[in-house]
């Protein structure tokens, strides 16, 4: 959902050009994309660059989740929520200012209203035109194994991929949809801030969004149905993340279940129970549901295409192929990581696979994430929990940031660098970290599983003093001193002394 901003027509200029004409298709395709996401946009290009004759269908906007509502204008806000944080905060660090800034809500989605559109002439229809990619715009559907219609016009294929995303769901709560509520897909068309927010679900876009908002001056309460939010992380990990929500004034409510909404005016109501206690009720001006996504596989034509698929999406293969050997899938229509870089790693494998044999296979990624709260949570790999669970035996290597000067310096020493490392090797298996940029020094562990470099190799490369990221060298030392062992230390002085 779009305003009519300036910045938002500029937008659908790209993405979505009112004045658009679809090509008229001149005989088989080697591929068809259905979606124009991250998946979808990365296999058009990578196909139309190798030469192939590609068609790209979007019934919607391109770009997909990531640009328009999703990854970009989320991390905008979030910008602008630290930034507001970060000046109230200059009182502790330097001279404060006559009065701490108020944050304007207003200014803040505007500017991540520019930025979308900035950004969008990057998935637009005109530079994929301009690729060498058909570019239709509307409803695609399959009508038979190798052939798809979109406006009248039928296209044929020897390949297609599929890449049509997931949406928003929300909970089966009693009243909710009566009483109106928000997800990621309509919450960034706010142009007034609500003076109370009610967000329902802990998981990574619901702690991404309740801290922004709190911090851009709204009244924030969050409902958790667990013990912790972030509850496919590291406990203490999420610990540290759930203390920086209720610091910058998210109120929690753990243990919790909705038992219905309802509207009264302006007003929404929220019934609920938290652990042991009895039923309460909050009132607010806005509900933001952020407790679940789906697949988008209905009304597409799988039926008729032969495309096995279930509750959770798309049926693949390692290989991303369909049970229509022509077709394959990629991305939140049918993979568990809902990343736009997972997707776009995926589009990469399929394209291989369906032009050349390939025998590329998913399960061979090193997949990274982060949630991108302050402090971030970056995490790459297996943890201990899943270690044990799956009887891999490991060491792990920690090192607290209150131990890391750069940190310190920056006044952002709350949180650690962890790594595990399969048992009596330097072979890293996974890692978690918790920091103000995260997701910036995940990126250097990722690098060394994919390229096999273990701890050792870390432990003797040059980081530049000072930065956060000497963590990571200090946890890769913790693992250089295991190998110091009582025996060979004796050995070291023996000979030392011989030497003396």
């Amino acid at each position: 959902m779009l305003t009519d901003s300036l910045h938002d027509r500029a937008l659908l200029e790209s993405v979505h050009p009112p004045g658009w004409r679809n090509p008229q298709p001149q005989g088989r395709y080697n591929l068809v994309v259905l979606g124009g996401g991250t998946g979808g946009l990365v296999s058009a290009a990578v196909a139309a660059g190798l030469g192939a004759k590609v068609a790209l269908i979007e019934r919607d906007a391109l770009g997909g989740d990531c640009l328009n509502t999703g990854c970009v204008p989320s991390k905008a806000l979030i910008r602008a929520g630290r930034l507001a944080t970060e000046a109230r905060g200059a009182a502790s660090l330097a001279r404060p200012p006559a009065s701490a800034p108020i944050p304007d809500f207003g200014v803040a989605m505007e500017r991540m209203r520019e930025i979308r559109a900035r950004i969008a002439p990057n998935d637009s229809a005109a530079r994929f035109r301009d690729l060498g990619v058909d570019v239709y715009l509307g409803e695609g559907r399959f009508v038979a194994p190798d052939a798809i219609e979109v406006g009248g016009a039928r296209l044929s294929f020897a390949r297609a991929v599929l890449a049509t995303g997931a949406r928003a769901t929300a909970p089966p709560i009693p009243g909710l949809a009566d009483a109106g509520f928000l997800t990621n897909e309509t919450v960034f068309s706010l142009t007034a801030p609500p003076a109370r927010l009610a967000v329902i679900g802990g998981g990574p876009i619901g702690c991404e969004l309740a801290q922004t908002f709190a911090r851009l001056g709204i009244e924030v309460t969050l409902f958790e149905v667990g013990a912790h939010v972030l509850e496919r992380e590291d406990p203490d990990a999420a610990a540290i993340v759930q203390r920086a929500l209720v610091r910058d004034g998210v109120r929690l409510v753990l243990g919790a279940k909705v038992l219905g909404a309802l509207r009264e005016g302006a007003e929404r109501r929220i019934r609920f129970t938290a652990g042991d206690a009895g039923e309460s009720t909050l009132a607010c001006d806005e509900i933001l549901v952020a407790a679940g996504r789906a697949p988008n596989v209905e009304g597409i034509g799988l039926e008729e295409a032969g495309v096995s698929f279930e509750r959770q999406g798309v049926v693949v293969d390692d290989r991303l192929r369909t049970s229509n050997k022509r077709i394959y899938a990629v991305g939140d229509c049918c993979m568990a990581w809902k990343f736009t870089h997972a997707a776009d790693a995926a589009a990469k494998i399929a394209v291989q696979n369906a032009f050349f044999f390939g025998r590329k296979k998913l399960s061979t990624l090193v997949m990274p994430w982060c949630t991108y709260t302050d402090p971030e949570l970056a995490h790459v790999g297996i943890s201990a929990r899943e270690a044990a669970e799956r009887g891999v035996a490991i060491d792990t290597y920690t090192v607290g940031l209150e131990h890391v000067d750069r940190a310190i310096c920056d006044g952002e020493d709350e949180g650690f660098v962890r790594i595990h490392a399969r048992k009596g090797t330097d072979r890293i298996a996974g890692a978690t970290i918790v920091a103000s940029h995260a997701g910036e020094m995940l990126s250097l562990v990722t690098a060394a599983m994919t390229a096999g470099i273990g701890m050792g190799k870390l432990a003797g490369t040059i980081f530049p003093y000072p930065t956060q990221s000497d963590a990571i060298k200090a946890a890769s030392n913790q693992y250089m001193r295991t190998r110091l062992t009582p025996g060979v230390k004796r050995l070291f002085e023996t000979f030392l002394r011989w030497r003396r």
